[in-house]
């Protein structure tokens, strides 16, 4: 046999062994949907207290129940502000008015439980798992905080009305919006120190998220039915984009038309949140500026939306489950009582063996390669 055989045969050997030590691997994942409650405002109705984890891989079927904060009679449940969580460190963080927990995601503990001055918002975490970026609420500062300890490392100053935050995904800039600011602060991730400004946008920044590569931003503003587009390299705002044919209206909860916007991971569409209208739009983000594709009416007013990492699914605060591909609602949320789940704060977590590999983000994220 020739020696060019050997090499064809060896070749073709290692390609089937690396192929079923790939299938293995796929196999042991089990993905599941971290959701926090009470995820809309402290309206117990939508899921009581507490973190309820469904199965994503068994048509979101509810798995457990989390005991998060004990409530006594008489009192109202802390609204939980944001969640985030990390694969590295085997932890979930979630936030209230009040405080900051870290949860042990093997376990299912509770390690610490903080307060810092100001309260705490939506908060977002470093690629790494080490750093949390917890904004106080509606206040003057960002705390940076080790997520590990709980301890302050850090407070950023900028007097905008501190509230949604993330981190891109080379862990090199986080990104704080506020809530009396019309500009998106950009801070470094070494130095916690704002490094530049995008914008100033037609109006106050409300949620936003931002492509893989760091070069642009999508943000949603108070008055505007739509959403806007502004560079991260230069600072410019690139777009401003309207809803056709649907009208703005009173809503119950933020106080403006559109609250929540997130990319598909693969960065083709964009997906929009209408509370008056109780739908999501969705727009080619193929295209610059992006372009109206459709709508999907939903069961409540949504005040956010994020997708599974596979970018299989989309979920909008309202608690539907939502098939990107076909654009049809596959699956409602709903917990151990059969009452309809809602909340604006969940993160999807990645198991093999037993252990967490991947976690996903509470803002829609670009992550395409």
């Amino acid at each position: 046999m020739s020696a060019r055989s050997n090499y064809l045969q060896l070749f073709f050997l290692l390609s089937l062994l690396f192929g079923a030590s790939q299938k293995r691997a796929t196999a042991t994942e089990h993905h599941y949907l971290y959701v926090t409650v009470p995820g809309i405002r402290n309206e117990v109705q939508w899921g009581g207290v507490g973190i309820l984890v469904f199965d994503i891989d068994h048509g979101h079927r509810l798995v457990k129940r989390i005991p998060t904060l004990e409530t006594k009679i008489g009192e109202d449940a802390e609204p939980v502000k944001g969640v985030c969580a990390s694969a590295r460190t085997g932890r979930l963080y979630m936030t209230t008015p009040l405080r900051l927990l870290c949860l042990d995601l093997n376990t299912e503990k509770i390690l610490w439980n903080k307060t810092y001055e100001g309260g705490c918002d939506r908060l977002a975490i470093s690629p790494d798992g080490g750093t949390l970026y917890v904004p106080t609420m509606e206040g003057p500062a960002w705390h940076v905080v080790d997520a590990m300890t709980g301890s302050l490392i850090h407070t950023i100053e900028i007097d905008s009305g501190s509230h949604n935050t993330l981190c891109g995904l080379d862990g090199k800039e986080a990104y704080l919006a506020g809530l009396k600011s019309s500009s998106l602060s950009v801070a470094d991730t070494t130095t916690h120190v704002v490094i530049k400004t995008i914008g100033p946008f037609s109006n106050v920044i409300r949620p936003f998220t931002v492509n893989r590569m760091q070069t642009l931003c999508f943000v949603n503003v108070n008055e505007r039915l739509g959403f806007e587009i502004g560079n991260l390299q230069t600072g410019q705002v690139l777009y401003k984009v309207d809803v056709a044919g649907f009208s703005k209206g009173p809503v119950k909860r933020h106080g403006c038309p559109s609250h929540g916007i997130g990319l598909t991971p693969d960065e083709r569409e964009l997906w929009l949140s209408d509370g008056y209208n109780n739908r999501i739009h969705i727009f080619d983000a193929t295209k610059m500026p992006p372009t109206e594709i459709t709508s999907i009416p939903l069961r409540d007013q949504p005040g956010w939306v994020t997708f599974s990492l596979d970018g299989r699914y989309a979920y909008p605060s309202t608690g539907e489950v939502i098939d990107v591909r076909s654009k049809r609602i596959v699956a409602t949320l709903s917990d151990e009582t059969g009452r309809p789940v809602q909340s604006e704060k969940i993160v999807e977590v990645v198991f093999a063996d037993g252990k967490p590999i991947k976690t996903g983000d509470q803002f829609g994220l670009g992550r395409k390669h």
